[in-house]
């Protein structure tokens, strides 16, 4: 089959507005790397062993180490082809994992010692080995080099503020067009498991931008709102220009959103967080309960925005989120990336694909099938069909427009 084009054509070539959205998680990025793998392997069964995700989504959203997994779908090699195919994510995550987050002692000495150390003397793990390893596989490539519009958000921890890293903004300003690199260490900076990220950019006025990030996912675990939002501003602008403000039809919107697992353990409760003072709520054992809070409290919220929104258009079909909300012990944790750890998470992910198509229900928290939803690997068939078609229709309609 011909190849496909390296980089989407517009929406307005085609009907739909195509978003994929992956959530934080740390080590958990391993499951929707396993959703990933399986949604691509969909579109190469119809479109040719070539084709990557980045050719079929308009825009790519990714907080912390979902933010890691956009830029390896859209970052160029030489050719300008994505530097990583889908199936490659799960295996980065095994060779890099043990070496990102290696394994600590257990026990409660270990305990003590960790919570001396996450109070006082810094971050679980130095960061040197992720920043190395993003600064030889990225080099230089910088924001505005993607193969699709990406977005992906960070937190600077100076202006206190959430900070985008958005395609679509770096086209009407320089002053966000970082190193990709410091982009991903920026977004995964989680607080009390690894450094801040401090960097320069070369703003549009010559001065150096100064960026001191933590995690995106303080401001945005799940950063498909983030990304809708990115895309309607770009449209709303198109408009502006040409004095022609219409409504936004948000039926054409075809939205992946993928999470990276929740808790389905009562962890916590009252009593135990009654007695917490300042370090209780970041400490709790091998736990860090602000931090789980924080990181699981945006992604539902998100979630259940969204969902609404599906079900007032009367397009829910035009939505897919895909959680796992089953999670207990060492799957559920951030950072045990032992090689036990790993093929349970993978093994997790394969699972997800067999469960039913679930939408949340916001009054219990709970995940429910959808009626004659069928599997999230239907759904994904579904969705990869839909992906196919609008691809091929927006390359037809190009090449016609070139002819004319």
């Amino acid at each position: 089959m011909e190849r496909l084009m390296s980089s989407v054509q517009p929406p307005a070539y085609g009907d739909l507005i195509t978003i994929l959205s992956i959530d934080g998680g740390g080590i958990r990025g391993v499951i929707p790397g396993t959703i990933l793998t399986f949604l691509e392997s969909e579109l190469q069964a119809l479109d040719g062993g070539d084709a990557r995700l980045a050719d079929y989504f308009d825009v790519i959203g990714g907080t912390s180490t979902g933010g890691l997994v956009t830029t390896m779908l859209t970052a160029p090699d030489e050719k300008s082809r994505p530097i990583f195919s889908a199936k490659d994510i799960v295996s980065f995550y095994v060779e890099h994992g043990p070496k990102i987050f290696p394994p600590k002692s257990s026990g409660w000495l270990y305990t003590i010692a960790n919570l001396v150390k996450s109070s006082v003397m810094g971050p679980k793990y130095d960061g040197k080995y992720l920043k190395g390893l993003l600064d030889k596989l990225l080099k230089d490539l910088k924001l505005h080099q993607t193969l699709t519009n990406v977005v992906i958000p960070t937190f600077d921890i100076k202006r206190f503020q959430p900070i985008v890293f958005s395609s679509f903004e770096v086209k009407k300003s320089s002053d966000t067009d970082a190193r990709l690199a410091d982009i991903c260490i920026g977004t995964s900076a989680a607080p009390t498991y690894l450094p801040a990220h401090y960097f320069k950019t070369q703003g549009k006025d010559k001065n150096p931008l100064e960026f001191n990030l933590i995690d995106g996912g303080v401001a945005a675990n799940n950063p498909t709102l983030v990304a809708i939002s990115e895309v309607t501003k770009q449209v709303f602008r198109k408009q502006t220009r040409f004095d022609q403000i219409m409504p936004l039809d948000y039926a054409r919107f075809l939205v992946v959103s993928l999470g990276t697992g929740r808790r389905g353990e009562e962890k916590y409760n009252a009593q135990m967080a009654a007695k917490w003072g300042f370090l209780g709520w970041f400490i709790n054992g091998a736990s860090h309960p602000l931090v789980d809070v924080f990181t699981q409290a945006s992604p539902d919220m998100v979630d259940y925005h969204i969902g609404v929104i599906f079900q007032a258009l009367q397009c829910p079909q035009n939505y897919l989120r895909i959680q796992d909300d089953t999670l207990t012990g060492k799957v559920a944790s951030t950072d045990v990336a032992t090689k036990e750890n790993l093929q349970n998470l993978m093994e997790v992910g394969k699972a997800l694909l067999k469960k039913p198509m679930s939408r949340m229900n916001f009054a219990t928290g709970v995940y429910e099938p959808v009626k004659n939803g069928g599997t999230n690997e239907d759904a994904l068939k579904r969705f990869a069909k839909l992906l196919s078609e609008e691809r091929k229709r927006r390359t037809a309609k190009s090449q016609n427009a070139k002819s004319v």
